[in-house]
C-alpha cells in the first residue's frame, strides 16, 4: 500500500496531507466521514501520524467532499495520535498552503477557500505576505473561573470551545519556557484529570467538554500579548500558539470584555512562534466567530509505502496508549 503525502508545519507544528491512496470514507456530510475514519480506517490512521512514519505532534488530514450544499471547496477530517479531532486551525492553514503547493487554489492575497470540518465550516484568506487567516467555527466560554485542587496548588480553568474544548489556566505559577517543559506536562495532565475526574468540565447547559486540552498563559517574551503551552489529546504540546485554543482564548476575552470585536490579539507559542487572532460577535448571544493567522512552509513530498509484513504498518507505535515494544499480534496486522 502506498499513501502520497505532502508535509508542512505552521509555525512550527506538522501537518501531513493525504493526497491519494485512501479510499473515499463512507458518509454523506464530513461529520459522517470522520466517524467513518475513526469507525472503518483508524489502522490507517495510526500507521499515517504515529511511529515508525509519523510522531507524536504529528497531525494528519484526509481531504474528503464537501457536504452537499454547503457552498465549500472542500471538506477535511483531521487526525492526531489520539484520533479524530473537531478542528484544527494550524492543519486548515497547512492544508491551504499544500493546495496552493498543488497548485489547486491561488497564493494571490484576497483568494478565500471555504472548507468544511466535522464541526462546521470555515473559511481561509490569503493574505498580502502569504499570511492565511481562518475564520473559524462560532466560540464560546461555557464556564468561568472553575476551582481545581491539586495536590500542591488551587488553580481555576475556563472552560470554552474553540472548536475542539479547553481548559485555560493563568494562575498556575510555572514559567512558561522550554526549560520547564516536564512541569508544564504534568500540572496539565493533572488539571486535565481533575476537570474530567469531577465532571467539571460541565457548562450549565450540559454542552461543554469533557475537556482535550489544556492551555497554560504566561507573560509574553516575543512582543505579544501572551504565552501559553497547550497539551494536546494525545500527550503532545503545540510548538504552534494553537488556533483552536487561540479561538478559546479570543471566547474568553471577549466575555470578560477585555477584548473589542476587531482588536487583534497576538498569541505567542512555548518555541516563539505566533498566531494572531481576532473576533466579531457570534450568531448566538455569548459566541464570537474568531479569527486565526499564521504562516505555514511545505517540508516535503513523499509516498508512505506499508508492506505486508510489517507488523506496525496499520499499529504505530504510542507511549501514551501502549509501553508494549512486541509486536502486535497476527491477527491485527494488514487493517490498512
Amino acid at each position: 500500500m502506498r499513501l502520497r503525502v505532502i508535509d508542512s508545519h505552521t509555525e512550527g507544528e506538522p501537518t501531513r496531507v493525504v493526497i491519494d491512496g485512501v479510499p473515499t470514507p463512507s458518509g454523506a456530510t464530513v461529520a459522517e466521514r470522520a466517524a467513518s475514519i475513526s469507525r472503518d480506517l483508524d489502522a490507517l490512521r495510526r500507521g499515517l501520524v504515529l511511529e515508525p512514519r509519523g510522531s507524536d505532534i504529528l497531525v494528519g488530514a484526509f481531504l474528503v467532499p464537501p457536504d452537499p450544499g454547503s457552498g465549500a471547496e472542500i471538506g477535511v477530517v483531521f487526525v492526531n495520535n489520539a484520533g479524530v479531532l473537531g478542528m484544527c486551525v494550524h492543519g486548515t492553514i497547512g492544508v491551504v498552503r499544500t493546495l496552493q503547493h498543488l497548485g489547486r487554489t491561488s497564493a494571490d492575497p484576497g483568494t478565500q477557500v471555504r472548507i468544511d470540518t466535522p464541526v462546521g465550516t470555515v473559511t481561509a484568506t490569503v493574505g498580502e505576505d502569504g499570511e492565511i487567516a481562518v475564520e473559524n467555527v462560532p466560540s464560546r466560554r461555557t464556564l468561568a473561573g472553575v476551582r481545581v485542587e491539586l495536590d500542591e496548588r488551587v488553580v481555576h480553568a475556563d472552560v470554552a470551545w474553540g472548536g475542539n474544548w479547553f481548559a485555560l489556566v493563568s494562575d498556575h505559577g510555572e514559567a512558561i519556557d522550554p526549560a520547564n517543559l516536564p512541569r508544564l506536562d504534568d500540572l496539565s495532565r493533572r488539571i486535565r484529570r481533575a476537570l474530567n475526574d469531577a465532571g467539571l468540565d460541565r457548562g450549565a447547559d450540559g454542552t461543554s467538554g469533557p475537556v482535550d486540552h489544556v492551555e497554560l498563559f504566561g507573560p509574553p517574551a516575543r512582543g505579544g500579548d501572551s504565552r501559553n503551552f497547550v497539551l494536546c489529546p494525545g500527550g503532545a504540546y503545540d510548538r504552534s500558539p494553537c488556533g483552536t485554543g487561540t479561538s478559546a482564548k479570543l471566547a474568553c476575552l471577549a466575555a470578560d470584555g477585555t477584548l473589542a470585536p476587531g482588536e487583534r490579539w497576538v498569541q505567542e507559542s512555548i518555541i516563539g512562534s505566533r498566531f494572531t487572532g481576532w473576533y466579531r460577535p457570534g450568531p448566538a448571544p455569548g459566541e464570537i466567530v474568531p479569527t486565526v493567522a499564521g504562516r505555514a512552509w511545505i517540508t516535503a513530498e513523499t509516498e508512505l509505502l506499508f508492506e505486508p509484513d510489517d507488523p506496525w504498518r496499520g499499529e504505530g507505535w504510542n507511549p501514551e496508549r501502549t509501553t508494549d515494544h512486541e509486536p502486535p499480534p497476527t491477527e491485527h496486522r494488514g487493517h490498512s
